[in-house]
């Protein structure tokens, strides 16, 4: 259990550092365009989903990747936007409790998915706008994916 409430606190510490100052269409296009990049660098497929304020700023399936993966991010977003965290985040939080989504929230798991991948576009001093998903790799590496790219940014562009 230490190691989930040591894994919790550094996702929450993500959270609260990769902020923006402002988000733009032009800022969704570079993030999702630097994902895509990445991935491929890497030599993953995966699928990218950029949001703001229920508006798909970019989507990205790279080859081999289905609309399997468009119902996951569809799922990973609905569960960043109403718990205000990370997929992941929530999906250890729930780890941490041994209970499931429905158990603790009542949520189906059908529509909701706590796992990683989605990670809350925050605006500093205005809160969540939006999302940033990955689909396509094991969640530790979805999530991971987008906090690299996330990080590059928020250093050097916010």
């Amino acid at each position: 259990m230490e190691s989930l409430s040591r894994l919790l606190d550094e996702l929450l510490q993500q959270e609260t550092e990769l902020q923006f100052t402002r988000f733009t269409n032009e800022t969704a296009y570079r993030i999702g365009c630097r994902i895509v990049e990445k991935a491929a660098e890497q030599n993953k497929c995966v699928t990218v989903d950029i949001q703001r304020n229920g508006h798909q700023l970019f989507h990205c399936a790279m080859e081999g990747k289905t609309p399997n993966n468009d119902q996951w991010i569809r799922r990973k977003n609905k569960t960043v936007q109403h718990f205000g965290h990370s997929s992941y985040y929530i999906g250890i939080l729930l780890k941490s409790k041994e209970t499931t989504m429905r158990e603790w929230a009542n949520l189906d798991p059908n529509e909701y998915a706590a796992v990683g991948g989605a990670f809350p576009i925050m605006i500093k001093d205005v809160g969540v706008v939006g999302t940033v998903t990955v689909s396509g790799l094991p969640q530790a590496e979805d999530h991971q994916l987008v906090i690299s790219v996330l990080e590059e940014f928020c250093t050097s562009h916010t």
